[in-house]
């Protein structure tokens, strides 16, 4: 039976724009990304076997090109659409957090490293330059390593906070073990980066490291 067959009230489609997304499964909600199914399957019977091939959403969204396309059902036009709608949740996000105070927003600051960087299978070190109403102004990656590490120059950090005119910012980077426990080496670059931007009068409102399923803040934890 296609799913045009089913009760409305039970077609994902229908049921989201009656009951909002939050009411629909995983499988429902990539039901409809999907939009049809495959010879002998429904787009939710399809999505059913995908989440269970893949282990689930998250790993399907995050899925490298080649991973993805292996999948039934899914192909480059498919990858394309994918990517799309993961960058306009990001561009999204990032609209959001211009236009308010940034320190009065924590989970969304939440919501935008976690987005930017979760997926990096290297560890990654950004920056969010702030303006002096702690509005966003910019969001830049400024040094990459290894699985395990990486290095990061006080005196790129203060370049890029001077060619912005930033009054304050909040850094960030991941764990690509998946723990956001914030390391010794972590807390120690946190002081020479503040100790370097002190001189130019730029604050550093807080250090957030990204893990696998939470975003820990330095300064929630008072290491700021």
């Amino acid at each position: 039976m296609s799913i045009a067959d089913w009760p409305e009230a039970e077609r994902p489609r229908e049921k989201l724009l009656a009951q909002g997304p939050r009411a629909l499964s995983d499988a429902e909600l990539l039901a409809i990304f999907l939009r049809i199914g495959i010879p002998g399957k429904s787009a939710v019977d399809l999505a059913r076997d995908l989440l269970q091939e893949y282990g689930g959403l998250r790993p399907l969204l995050e899925s490298s090109r080649n991973e993805f396309c292996r999948g039934p059902g899914l192909g480059n036009a498919k990858y394309a659409q994918l990517q799309a709608v993961l960058e306009m949740g990001r561009r999204h996000l990032s609209a959001t957090m211009k236009s308010g105070d940034l320190l009065t927003s924590p989970d969304l600051v939440r919501q935008y490293l976690s987005a930017q960087l979760r997926h990096q299978p290297r560890e990654v070190f950004a920056v969010l330059f702030l303006d002096n109403q702690n509005r966003l102004i910019a969001y830049e990656e400024l040094f990459f390593g290894t699985i395990d590490g990486a290095s990061v120059y006080p005196r790129e950090v203060v370049r890029r906070a001077i060619s912005h005119n930033a009054a304050a910012l909040i850094l960030s980077h991941n764990h690509p073990s998946g723990v956001a426990e914030p390391s010794q080496a972590d807390q120690r670059i946190t002081q020479r980066l503040q100790a370097a931007l002190e001189l130019i009068d730029v604050r550093v409102l807080d250090h957030m490291v990204v893990g696998d399923t939470e975003v820990i803040s330095f300064a929630e934890r008072g290491l700021i």
